[in-house]
């Protein structure tokens, strides 16, 4: 089913597209061939090959279009051929680009701001730019969007920066760092292994707990030294902790829409858990996780009647939106197998992982 007639059927539009990449791994033991590549992994599975899936779609999840990349494909050297991929398609328009971070370099935003008509972008900035900006926001006001999140805004050199500050998101950083940090830290003070594996620990500890662990100041033992409470210590960098405990909850937001409010800023790069969704949906019910084909060929077929399958999921979610409020298409389709006596879903996965 093509944009126009989703367009017909529910008014939707494509002013705003959401961008983002998955991968998806082989179950079986295939070499690396073709497109199938050792990469990063999201999920968690660096022991398989893998494809990356790269996918463009509307707030409402309705898919503009996707690309099956090699597995090794860096985030940021995708943009460049999917903006020339939907200019092609859908022609030329002042389109909002909304994506995570990893995604847009300075050369890329550099081109889409010197298109005609320009590109509009919006995404997510490391933290260590709101270090640089912090001065700059504090005379400026919040503004309610949510009843635990407030917005501000900043124009600074022809881009706009929004500053969202969630309590939600605030206590959801506090308990996942001391989760990382003290319960794992203890774990190891209780345990009281030798040396050696304890350093093995602490440097896995490390890589767990990423950028939190610097808040940790841990005296090990000397190497003649046995592993007690007493020689193996920690303890938290008050200053380090108060520099962290300042901005928590808080993310910075970068665009060249120099015109929006904050808030629809906000409101717009919220709906990338569209994006986020529809992965769950493609691994979950429409069976794209695990690939186990060979040919390269059959792989693109998998992918392709799974889209297919997704454009009709949408289309039905959309469908159910303002007859069954609440109702999704999995539990739709459920109630339809108990009446019909036909497993829609089974059926549908039977289908997708036969192609």
């Amino acid at each position: 089913m093509g944009c126009t007639r989703w367009r017909q059927l529910f008014e939707a539009r494509f002013e705003v597209l959401l961008y983002d990449l998955t991968s998806t791994y082989f179950e079986c033991d295939p070499p690396e061939s073709g497109k199938r590549r050792f990469g990063y992994s999201r999920d968690k599975r660096f022991d398989c090959v893998q494809v990356v899936i790269a996918l463009i779609v509307t707030p409402e999840g309705f898919p503009l279009g996707y690309e099956v990349l090699p597995g090794n494909t860096v985030d940021n050297q995708t943009l460049k051929d999917a903006l020339a991929r939907i200019e092609a398609q859908y022609g030329k328009a002042e389109r909002v680009w909304v994506m995570d971070r990893g995604i847009p370099t300075e050369e890329s935003r550099a081109v889409m701001r010197d298109s005609d008509p320009p590109v509009h972008y919006l995404v997510g900035t490391p933290k260590g730019r709101l270090s640089k900006l912090e001065k700059s926001f504090l005379g400026k006001p919040w503004e309610q969007v949510r009843d635990e999140v407030e917005v501000k805004l900043l124009v600074e050199d022809g881009e706009t920066y929004v500053l969202a500050s969630s309590v939600g998101r605030r206590h959801k950083e506090r308990a996942m760092r001391q989760r990382r940090l003290r319960k794992r830290l203890h774990e190891l003070q209780a345990q009281a292994p030798q040396r050696d594996q304890l350093l093995l620990k602490i440097g896995a500890a490390k890589k767990e707990a990423g950028r939190a662990f610097y808040l940790v100041e841990i005296r090990l033992p000397e190497s003649d030294e046995a592993v007690t409470p007493e020689t193996f210590t920690f303890s938290l960098d008050r200053k380090k902790l108060r520099q962290v405990r300042r901005r928590e909850g808080r993310y910075l937001l970068r665009s060249n829409l120099t015109d929006e409010d904050p808030a629809r800023l906000w409101t717009y790069y919220i709906q990338l858990t569209e994006v986020e969704q529809a992965f769950k949906e493609l691994k979950g019910d429409l069976g794209i996780r695990p690939l186990y084909h060979q040919r390269e060929d059959r792989i693109e077929a998998h992918i392709f009647v799974a889209f297919l399958a997704y454009c009709l999921q949408i289309t039905l979610k959309a469908r159910l939106r303002p007859l069954a409020p609440g109702l999704t298409p999995r539990a739709a389709l459920d109630n339809l197998a108990v009446v019909s006596g036909v497993n829609y879903l089974g059926r549908s996965a039977t289908i997708i992982l036969s192609g």
